[in-house]
């Protein structure tokens, strides 16, 4: 997690925290689909 002190000197979002966002999304978007057939395969 990022330190406060960098959270309050920075306003608004930047082009990293974009694409952070974006990755972790598309992470999860994809792996969303494959966790539940696993789960429905061990179940």
């Amino acid at each position: 997690m990022a330190p406060d002190y960098q959270a309050a000197e920075q306003q608004g979002f930047t082009t990293e925290d974009i694409l952070w966002a974006a990755g972790i999304w598309s992470v999860i978007l994809t792996m969303s689909p494959v966790i539940v057939f696993y789960m429905l395969m061990v179940a």
